[in-house]
Parts: C-alpha cells; sequence; structure tokens
C-alpha cells in the first residue's frame, strides 16, 4: 500500500527537516497480509489500532478500493424516523431502532442534529443496517460515544447486523470493543497480526431489587409514555455491579373470576438498551409473580401477570417468546366521549352541570396485551 501528499518545501517545513533530519512527510508505505478472501461467508471485520498505524488507509483497500466509507448525511428539518429507510416499512425501521439499542420513542420524533452523542451513533448504526450496502467500511467506530454504550452498543449493533447476509469493516483505535462485537476477523495494526473470530461476549450478572416507587424519577425522563408512577403497586429494578439498569412496576389487576398481576413503567436506561436485558428483566419479574416467591407482590400467593404495550419491538419479541401469549389488541383508544358519560353517569358522581373531566381513551396508540405463562 503507498500513500503519497506534496512534498512541501515552505519555510517552517525546511526549518522541522532540518531540526529533525527528516526527508518528507510526502509517504507513507504499508505491506499487510489480509487474507480475508480465504474466510469464505463472513459478515462483520474489525481493523484495531493506535492512532497513525495505517488504519484508515487499510479500510481505503479492503474490499480492493470498492467500498465506500460509511457517512450518511442527516437532514436538519425531519426526525431520524423519517430518515431512516424512506421505502421501508414502519415496522423495519423501529425494529432496526430498537436493535442497536436506540429503543426511546421520543428520539425518534427528534432531528438527528439534537440527539445526543450516543444517540447519534446508535441511529447511525440503525441506518446502516437498513441501508443495502452489500460492503461497507465504518471509520472511528465508536471513537465519540463513552465506553458503556460503546460496548453495549457494540453488542446491539453487531447482532443486528449479523442478521443482514451483508458484509462491514469496523475500524476503531479501541480494543475493548472487540468481545462484545464476536467479530468474524481481525487485524491489529500495532503488532501486525491477522486472526480468525474467537471471541466471546462477556457475562454480566443483572441483580434484581423489589423496592418502592423511589426509583422511578431515574427512568421517567426515558419512558415512552407520560405517565406518573402507579398507584398502589410494587416496584422492582435491576442492577448490574451497583448501577441502574432495568425499571418496572406490579400491581393487582382484579378480573371477573381471578387476580392477577399488572406490569408495568418498563424502561432501560440508554446506555444498557440493545443488550437484551429488557426483556430478560420482564420474564424474571413475571416468573417471581406466578411461583409466589418471598419476593413477589403478594408472596405465597401465584398469580399470572398481564402486560400491555405500543411499542412495536417489544411486542414483537414477547409474540416470539414461548412464555408469554397475547391476549388482546386494539388499534386505538377507547371512544373518550363514551368514558365521559359513563362517568356522569356513575351513581358515584352527583348530579351536576360542572364538568367532571375529558375521559380516558381516544389516543391512536395500538396496544398490545400479553398473559406471562412461563
Amino acid at each position: 500500500m503507498r500513500r503519497s501528499c506534496e512534498d512541501f518545501q515552505s519555510f517552517r517545513a525546511a526549518k522541522v527537516k532540518s531540526l529533525f533530519n527528516a526527508d518528507s512527510g510526502a509517504t507513507f508505505n504499508l505491506d499487510i497480509d489480509l487474507p480475508i478472501e480465504e474466510l469464505g461467508d463472513w459478515s462483520l471485520g474489525v481493523v484495531v489500532g493506535p492512532s497513525g498505524t495505517g488504519k484508515t488507509s487499510i479500510g481505503t483497500e479492503i474490499f480492493g478500493g470498492q467500498a465506500a466509507f460509511y457517512e450518511p448525511k442527516w437532514p436538519k428539518n425531519k426526525p431520524i424516523i423519517d430518515v431512516i429507510a424512506p421505502k421501508g416499512t414502519l415496522d423495519e425501521v423501529t425494529g432496526a431502532l430498537s436493535a442497536v439499542g436506540l429503543g426511546s420513542v421520543p428520539s425518534w420524533l427528534r432531528p438527528y442534529s439534537v440527539l445526543s452523542m450516543g444517540e447519534k451513533f446508535r441511529a447511525d448504526m440503525a441506518r446502516l443496517v437498513c441501508e443495502n450496502a452489500d460492503r461497507v467500511v465504518v471509520d472511528e467506530f465508536t471513537s465519540v460515544v463513552d465506553r458503556q454504550i460503546a460496548r453495549i452498543g457494540s453488542l446491539a449493533f453487531a447482532k443486528a447486523w449479523k442478521r443482514t447476509g451483508r458484509q462491514v469493516v469496523l475500524i476503531t483505535p479501541h480494543y475493548d470493543v472487540l468481545e462484545w462485537l464476536e467479530p468474524c476477523w481481525i487485524f491489529d495494526t500495532a503488532s501486525m497480526t491477522f486472526a480468525r473470530g474467537g471471541l466471546r461476549r462477556p457475562r454480566f450478572d443483572l441483580e434484581i431489587l423489589k423496592t418502592d416507587k423511589s426509583y422511578w424519577r431515574h427512568f421517567e425522563p426515558h419512558y415512552y409514555l407520560n405517565l406518573p408512577s402507579m398507584v398502589g403497586a410494587h416496584y422492582y429494578v435491576g442492577r448490574v455491579d451497583g448501577e441502574l439498569c432495568c425499571h418496572i412496576g406490579v400491581a393487582t389487576a382484579i378480573r371477573a373470576k381471578h387476580v392477577e398481576c399488572r406490569a408495568s413503567r418498563l424502561v432501560v436506561l440508554p446506555e444498557w438498551q440493545g443488550a437484551g436485558v429488557g426483556t430478560r428483566f420482564l420474564d424474571e419479574v413475571a416468573e417471581i409473580q406466578r411461583q409466589g416467591t418471598p419476593g413477589a407482590r403478594i408472596p405465597g400467593r401465584p398469580m399470572n401477570t398481564i402486560f400491555h404495550t405500543s411499542h412495536p419491538a417489544l411486542a414483537g419479541a414477547l409474540r416470539r417468546s414461548k412464555k408469554w401469549a397475547q391476549v388482546s389488541q386494539a388499534s386505538v383508544g377507547a371512544h373518550k366521549g363514551n368514558s365521559k358519560s359513563t362517568l356522569k353517569n356513575r351513581k358515584t358522581v352527583k348530579a351536576s352541570t360542572k364538568s367532571i373531566g375529558s375521559g380516558f381513551g381516544g389516543h391512536f396508540r395500538a396496544i398490545q396485551g400479553f398473559r406471562y405463562y412461563g
């Protein structure tokens, strides 16, 4: 590999050459052996190493110079939900956003320019997953995000990308993401060595605590609906190494013939989205209620758990799960006028011409209900 630029002859350039005995800074030569053709059907490779060791130059030649670096352009006057795969389906786009860990619905409705650096990173990856380039190179992968989001974001992107059947080369100076990516191959420019895959993602343990609603304030800004904490509920939070990760509330739902639990306010903090924590956390909390263990809402009384959501990715995950069964679906909310009329006619409401409120319902969320059977 041979790279060159103009050999400048300015006063300062000449002074530097004389001071440091440097003949020229105009050439860069690099000879490497990168036998990726021998790997056959691979999906994700990584070029890693310190700055200035030729990673970007390798990226320009990795596919015979035929693959462009991924540099998406984002308009300032459109939310990201409209920019990603404009000819694709809404389920495809929301599925990609959730798959790479950007599951915050309010963020989908914002333009790229106002997102945080972590959200921008995940939006870029979701757009890459949805686009049709068979071969692509991503430079400075995870370089602008904190290391927690870098690791979990790498895990989420790798899982989503490997389902596409396409090929990507990620260029990064950070070694801490390699295990989370589980790449098919790695080229290290520090040692100039090539290695096939074989890395496995690190394991982490999620600790679940039964608590009160005091933790809700940490999770409320990330909840996709504008709702208060649940009334008369017990709460569960998940922690990893003492750091808050996820939250859910569990209340009692009285049905016509039996009593069961109603779970709601499921929130996974942004730095953990995409790791598969949310559904496993929900499963475990529902299993605690089903067994009626000491950590249950009502210890000693086993109960099934009902859970409702309008989040398309979460609903899809629960439909695929063998532990849950879908039991209801509503395309839109109930008629708000009917609700108001019902409230007015109740015997507990005194006859009055005063307004008693606007009623409930009238929204357009497609709410889907599921029951946990374990």
